[in-house]
């Protein structure tokens, strides 16, 4: 079984919920959030965070807005619509839910395997 796969479709299942946290925090210039999730251990390109974005903006959970630039193009910070901010805070609760399960299927199987 190849385990690197398995690990990629783990962190694709979060990436969303990741990438919504930063942005929640505060408008988010796409670079920043690849930086961010960097120094968190979860790479990301940019080639797969604007598809995400852009996917997220068409569903009315993101917007954002220009701000230009003195070094170049102008730049897109993205931000939270209050439909956004809904859809956050229900993955929120969703993840707190999977994530406590997740623990007590893993240390139940810990503590199975220490007591036989």
């Amino acid at each position: 079984m190849d385990i690197q796969n398995t690990q990629s479709q783990m962190r694709k299942g979060v990436l969303e919920f990741c990438i919504l946290s930063i942005i929640k925090q505060g408008e988010a210039y796409p670079s920043d959030i690849v930086d961010k999730m960097k120094a968190a251990e979860l790479h990301i390109l940019e080639g797969t965070l604007y598809p995400l974005l852009t996917r997220l903006k068409n569903a009315g959970v993101l917007n954002y807005r220009w701000v230009e630039s003195v070094s170049g193009p102008p730049r897109k910070y993205f931000h939270l619509t209050p439909e956004g901010s809904d859809f956050y805070e229900e993955l929120a609760r969703t993840w707190k839910e999977l994530a406590n399960a997740v623990e007590t299927l893993s240390n139940s199987n810990t503590n199975a395997t220490q007591n036989p």
